[in-house]
């Protein structure tokens, strides 16, 4: 139970470095577990949902080192090995149950046991989050899925290649469910319907390191050709966090701040940048540069929020599959539109609750309209004040009422923040380094 004290209306100033990704770290973890061998993973991040993967990992006997990374000596290097033999009966289940990556092991525990009980997936509370996609999908390939009272029955009725996989919806972790299972496939998969976003692509380009071929990576379609068997030591690196950026980007904003963001994943901010251009943000793009994975680009960002006049959007902002605008993306213009003048629309189709928990934002002094569990009207421009509010039980509007904070004068605290440590490694710290006042209160 630790609170943030936040002593807002302070800019920010200087530069911070962007972190590699909470969704690529849970995918690329997932990932190794076919591969027989050790697999060094680097840049993964100090938070809570690693934490709750890494107790499901030793509890089924998967042995897990973590050493500092080489490169910035704060996130995380970890070598991960499968054991021999598995027993997935003993899967820690109060661990599982807090998060919803949970079902990124689906894909590789079908390899190791032809029968488990799986607990039912945890993680934020956003309405309801079907597992459709990941069932579908994967009985495609010869998996059974029972949804039970707190578990998922787990059938695996003798894995088959040689199929065309169209995805149920463009889910991001369903694909990496079925990604993870045909690798160890053998013979060609196709799956339709596949989004490219970061963390599919992050995976796809893992497994090309373990000796999977996929062709079609960063398109809709992917073909797959399996490998009976992966044994080898093998060292990957996770890539820069595209919704951090974001979260950074939404921070000089909010604090009418001149910031530069390091090591941004530019072609998955494309959208979101060109909106912020459109409502009057002033930004320059630095020259691209290769992530550490010698495949992701990135760039340095500096934003000029204190010389910028923002107006808002004359259509709405909703999300949509990538190359659209992401929808763990879509809760930072909730705040940014309590700073631009006019009336600004958030439609997220996708959750049925995020939106009312934008209507948060109006305890600090903005101006909400709930028109429906989807949508909000924000009218702005708004002078914030500070306030004590709960922290949303989901990750993403937790952390757009902590920036929006930042920009409120006076004190606010903000309680029980590990929505926000799910995702997020030593915010608070990092952003107190560039011009931040926030006292972490235990």
């Amino acid at each position: 139970m630790t609170d943030f004290k936040i002593r807002g209306g302070r800019k920010l100033s200087g530069s911070v470095r962007v972190n590699t990704s909470k969704n690529g770290a849970m995918g690329l973890v997932a990932a190794a577990l076919i591969n027989k061998g050790t697999t060094t993973l680097h840049g993964i991040p100090r938070i809570e949902e690693i934490s709750r993967m890494l107790e499901v990992f030793k509890s089924l006997g998967i042995v897990v080192e973590a050493l500092p990374d080489p490169n910035t000596g704060e996130q995380t290097t970890l070598k991960i090995t499968p054991p021999r033999e598995w027993d997935i009966s003993k899967i820690n289940r109060e661990s599982a149950s807090k998060m919803r990556s949970v079902l990124m092991l689906l894909g590789s525990l079908v390899h190791y046991s032809d029968n488990f009980l799986l607990p039912h997936a945890g993680g934020c509370k956003m309405g309801a989050r079907t597992i459709a996609a990941h069932k579908h999908g994967l009985e495609e390939l010869g998996v059974n899925i029972e949804v039970l009272d707190d578990d998922y029955k787990v059938t695996n009725n003798g894995l088959k290649a040689g199929r065309e996989i169209i995805m149920y919806e463009a889910s991001d972790t369903a694909t990496i469910n079925v990604l993870i299972a045909a690798a160890r496939v053998p013979g060609k998969t196709v799956i339709k319907y596949a989004p490219p976003n970061y963390q599919v692509q992050d995976v796809c380009y893992f497994l090309e390191s373990l000796g999977v071929k996929i062709s079609g990576i960063g398109t809709h379609v992917l073909t797959i050709e399996g490998l009976a068997e992966i044994d080898t030591d093998i060292e990957w690196h996770n890539s820069e966090d595209p919704i951090e950026a974001m979260g950074f980007i939404t921070a000089a904003i909010m604090t009418n701040s001149e910031l530069t963001i390091e090591r941004c994943s530019i072609n998955f901010l494309e959208v979101e940048l060109l909106k912020l251009k459109y409502m009057g943000l002033k930004f320059d793009i630095g020259d691209k540069y290769l992530a550490d994975n010698g495949k992701t680009e990135l760039v340095d960002i500096t934003v000029h929020a204190d010389k910028s006049t923002l107006t808002a959007p004359e259509d709405k902002i909703h999300p949509l599959p990538y190359p659209g605008l992401n929808v763990d993306n879509l809760p930072y213009f909730a705040t940014i539109a309590t700073q631009a003048e006019g009336t600004t629309l958030i439609h997220d189709w996708m959750w049925e609750s995020r939106a009312i928990n934008f209507a948060e934002l109006s305890k600090l002094g903005a101006q909400v309209k709930l028109l429906d569990p989807h949508r909000v009207e924000i009218t702005g421009k708004t002078a914030l004040k500070g306030a004590q509010v709960v922290c949303p039980p989901a990750l993403r509007p937790a952390v757009v009422i902590f920036l929006a904070m930042l920009g409120a004068e006076g004190e606010s605290v903000l309680r029980n923040i590990y929505s926000i440590a799910r995702g997020y490694e030593d915010l608070a710290q990092r952003l107190n380094k560039i011009g931040a006042n926030i006292e972490v209160l235990e």
